[in-house]
């Protein structure tokens, strides 16, 4: 099998690569990436050389590129996205370019190239958001985005569903909560607070810290999307959640506790526009119809994930200082 990773220099992106290599060794994967702000080559050193791995530098929404690069692989596994949503609320042009354009040129490539496999990767913020006592979102919740960013979203995963429904080209979507673990690009709640207290800065919280997520190991959610392209049903939708819900200052304190830091290290802001309470995941179909549970409890990941940016400070040090943009120019260009 030969797989077309989109996205794959990114934090879900690079931990699937790695789970995929690591558990299938008769399986080659090609890396498309633009390397944007939050794409980092320095995620996948160690595949440097490996005759399974091959990366290409390029933007989905290059129409001639995706199709010469489809014809050659038997399944394209679909990450890249814009995905921070405060940078869709100061500008979401690139927000509509990569997410829904450049989507319309996978799934133009996948089905001028016999109908290739499409699993297309999308996020649990496209149904809106829940009052803290209402059923955790599932494959039949109405969409309902709240920022340009899940609108973006939106608007991939009914394109995804038209090509399947119009032109019979066989795809899957998942729609997963909140990812967190090793790669993570430290903008994120959960690694930004890490490298904060490891720095001796405070961690800041929006508005009263109450919004809810549900939280998922990157190595679970790697997992499921495993199961769905071998196994899931064509045509269909899955939900990936880590049945973890957690308010963002209940992560915070935990991460202030694993550390050993007091609650003086918080800092409250002032919410952001458009911030949804509180999101879920019911992710039974998928438990039910493939087997599939998350195996990494929220303390366990947590600490997995302060170990992990503790042994590899120079990771994320090289992203505060910016020197991980030469990643590419070093070793590719030279």
């Amino acid at each position: 099998m030969k797989l077309l990773v989109t996205g794959g220099a990114g934090f879900i992106g690079s931990n699937f690569i790695h789970y995929i290599l690591k558990k299938y060794p008769d399986y080659e994967i090609a890396n498309l990436d633009v390397l944007t702000y939050a794409g980092n080559l320095e995620n996948l050193t160690d595949l440097e050389g490996n005759p399974r791995y091959s990366f290409v530098k390029g933007n989905i929404t290059d129409y001639d590129l995706v199709e010469k690069l489809v014809s050659k692989v038997d399944m394209i596994v679909h990450f890249a996205a814009e995905s921070h949503v405060d940078r869709s609320i100061l500008d979401s042009r690139d927000f509509v370019g990569t997410n829904i354009v450049g989507t319309h040129a996978l799934l133009e490539a996948a089905k001028k190239n016999d109908n290739k496999r499409f699993h297309h990767i999308s996020t649990d913020e496209v149904f809106g958001s829940l009052s803290l006592t209402d059923p955790a979102f599932s494959e039949k919740t109405p969409y309902d985005p709240r920022s340009p960013y899940s609108a973006s979203k939106a608007g991939s995963d009914h394109l995804v569903r038209a090509y399947f429904h119009t032109y019979g080209l066989p795809v899957t979507i998942s729609n997963c909560s909140n990812n967190y673990g090793p790669y993570h690009f430290p903008e994120k709640l959960i690694p930004l607070s890490i490298t904060n207290l490891i720095q001796g800065k405070k961690i800041t919280l929006y508005g009263d810290g109450m919004h809810v997520r549900d939280w998922l190991y990157v190595e679970d959610h790697c997992s499921a999307i495993d199961a769905i392209i071998h196994n899931g049903v064509i045509g269909d939708t899955y939900c990936i959640g880590g049945n973890t819900e957690k308010t963002n200052k209940e992560v915070a304190y935990k991460i202030l506790e694993l550390l050993g830091k007091g609650e003086e290290s918080i800092e409250f802001i002032d919410d952001r526009r458009g911030h949804d309470r509180r999101y879920a995941i019911d992710f039974s179909k998928l438990k039910g119809e493939l087997g599939w549970e998350p195996s990494v409890g929220f303390e366990e990941g947590l600490l997995k994930t302060i170990q992990w940016y503790k042994d590899n400070e120079k990771w994320w040090k090289n992203i505060v200082s910016g020197e991980y943009r030469d990643y590419y120019k070093n070793h590719y260009e030279n």
